[in-house]
């Protein structure tokens, strides 16, 4: 357990932690994926983790998310104005 001010963080991120932490690269709002245990940046599609509930926000830590919806079966993928 942490102790963030005076509220105990347990199994995670508190709610009201994640509604003011931010991408640190794109400055948009983050969302929890508790399947990955990690925070995802939808603006620029990086995915940060969570390590004993502390999010390493360091750009260095993001992986980026790979899509499946850009590409097909063939291995192709689409670009745009193409």
């Amino acid at each position: 357990m942490v102790k963030f001010g005076r509220v105990l963080l347990k199994d995670g991120i508190n709610k009201k932690l994640l509604e003011i932490l931010v991408c640190p690269l794109s400055k948009q709002p983050l969302r929890l994926c508790e399947k990955t245990n990690s925070l995802i940046s939808d603006a620029i599609g990086v995915s940060y983790p969570i390590v004993d509930g502390i999010p390493r926000l360091v750009p260095t830590d993001g992986k980026i998310i790979e899509t499946d919806d850009a590409s097909h079966s063939d291995g192709s993928v689409d670009l745009p104005g193409k």
